[in-house]
């Protein structure tokens, strides 16, 4: 599996992803406006805000699902648009929300989807990408799953397989947005405990869109927040969850605990602003 270790020609490492005074619109109206951020190699970093506050669209504007109307994006040093289709496919991987694939389609079958960038002609897997599947199904636990129907498997089970399609790219960077979206709390953890463990063992870096802020500041090393289409803040989860920031951005009255079990940020929202 690729780890991280990228450099530039001065010896400073490259953010693994930049954007750079990004302005994202659908029609007149702008839903990223001149909007900045590095995403260092090596880190999680999960992105928070209101609903509608443009997280979605920085994830698939990183990814080059869209395209901006101003400012660039930078993967690993070079500008995405300027980059071949098969050339982002094997640096970068990304889990869009609520992934569909056609029926009666195995594990097995899907993960190996996620080879192809790296296949051989005609899509022919060489070792290497028997390889690759091999452990991706692997890390996720899915070993067991490949040569049953996705169609058939629970939530947490087909989340899991749809990471493994993701790892088996085998890239360094992996995008993934709201991956815990209609899980029940016990696959919520189990994916989550996932994603941490694959950045800490295999050195990925990964982003990833969550709702929940308490899930957030305990798995992700920085949180960046947005709010109509701007980063109002952004850092370590103890700096960034303040009373005043969830009262001025999310609109909630809150108390800030330290987590009994990993010392993270814990919110307690008690009340909506102006209705105390």
């Amino acid at each position: 599996m690729s780890t991280i270790g990228r450099n530039g020609r001065d010896g400073t490492t490259l953010a693994a992803l930049r954007a750079a005074e990004v302005r994202v619109g659908y029609g007149e109206r702008a839903v990223l406006d001149g909007l900045e951020l590095d995403i260092a190699p090596g880190t999680v970093t999960a992105v928070v805000g209101p609903n509608g506050s443009g997280k979605s669209t920085l994830l698939k504007t990183l990814a080059r699902l869209l395209r901006p109307d101003a400012g660039a994006v930078f993967l690993d040093g070079a500008e995405i648009a300027s980059l071949p289709t098969a050339a982002v496919a094997r640096r970068l991987a990304v889990l869009p929300q609520g992934p569909t694939a056609p029926g009666g389609l195995t594990v097995g079958e899907l993960v190996e989807q996620g080879r192809y960038p790296h296949a051989g002609p005609l899509r022919m897997l060489r070792m290497q990408d028997h390889e690759a599947i091999r452990t991706a199904l692997a890390l996720t636990d899915m070993t067991t799953y490949a040569a049953r129907p996705l169609d058939g498997l629970s939530g947490g089970e087909r989340q899991r397989a749809w990471i493994a399609l993701a790892l088996a790219q085998d890239t360094p960077t992996l995008l993934l947005d709201e991956p815990t979206t209609f899980l029940d709390i016990g696959h919520q953890l189990e994916v989550l405990d996932l994603i941490r463990r694959l950045n800490r063992e295999r050195g990925l870096t990964i982003v990833l869109v969550l709702h929940d802020l308490n899930q957030a500041a305990r798995y992700a090393e920085r949180l960046v927040v947005l709010d109509r289409g701007r980063v109002v803040a952004d850092g370590a989860p103890q700096d960034v969850l303040t009373t005043a920031l969830l009262a001025e951005v999310f609109g909630v009255r809150a108390r800030i605990l330290a987590d009994p079990e990993s010392g993270a940020p814990l919110c307690l929202p008690y009340a909506v602003v102006g209705r105390d």
